[in-house]
């Protein structure tokens, strides 16, 4: 089947990875001792996840406030990484290319909106859709992240491929039900994402949507718009 959009992640696919995550998580454990006498190990599980896990095991309202506490620490370290951050030189490129020959595309990140706007404020001029965690209620890998870009798109999952530098970006796709494509310009090698099970892998976006054409996946003309 053809593919008819690509959703991509932002971080290190269209990106620089400009955030330290260790030190993130450092900084959330100094904090989880306002709440806990032993926090929870937040090393073994992503930052997101162990907020919520932590917080559920507060009661109200210390859990709203455990919660405040640690988004501000996670979004504050976001938007000032974003400062220094840039996108790849040929993510606009790419987005141009595949707008030209007709296919759908958007962005879904765990990141927060200020801090991809910060990166790429004509996001807008470029793809169709985005999608920070401010934006939706769960993010990846829970499939509705990717799931509600492409309703927002009208394309059927089947016609839809996720394309990520990270093992939960192809997670995310295979709990959804989408083709998946690492891009190893992040910090994950081709045969770590071919690992976690995705369809295709390559150096780059760029690289990626070449060779999708060359397998006939992705149009290659304007023409080609009657298989979309």
């Amino acid at each position: 089947m053809p593919i008819c959009a690509i959703i991509f992640d932002f971080d290190g696919t269209l990106a620089e990875l400009t955030l330290d995550f260790d030190i993130m998580k450092s900084r959330l454990f100094t904090m989880g001792h306002a709440y806990f006498d032993s926090p929870p190990s937040v090393y073994d599980r992503p930052a997101l996840e162990w907020i919520e896990g932590s917080a559920g095991l507060l009661p109200e309202p210390q859990a709203k406030m455990f919660r405040q506490d640690a988004m501000n620490i996670i979004q504050g370290m976001e938007v000032e990484a974003a400062t220094r951050g840039r996108l790849f030189p040929f993510t606009r490129i790419v987005f141009k290319k595949l707008r030209q020959v007709g296919i759908k595309t958007g962005i879904i990140t765990r990141n927060c909106r200020p801090a991809v706007l910060t990166v790429f404020p004509d996001w807008a001029e470029y793809t169709d859709v985005l999608l920070t965690r401010d934006d939706v209620p769960y993010v990846k890998p829970n499939p509705a992240h990717l799931t509600n870009a492409l309703e927002r798109l009208a394309v059927p999952v089947e016609h839809g491929l996720m394309v990520g530098d990270h093992p939960m970006d192809i997670q995310t796709g295979k709990n959804a039900g989408t083709l998946t494509a690492g891009s190893a310009s992040g910090r994950f090698s081709i045969h770590a994402l071919f690992q976690a099970g995705a369809d295709f892998a390559e150096t780059n976006i760029s690289i990626l949507v070449d060779v999708l054409q060359k397998k006939n996946l992705v149009a290659h003309d304007t023409q080609s718009e009657s298989i979309l």
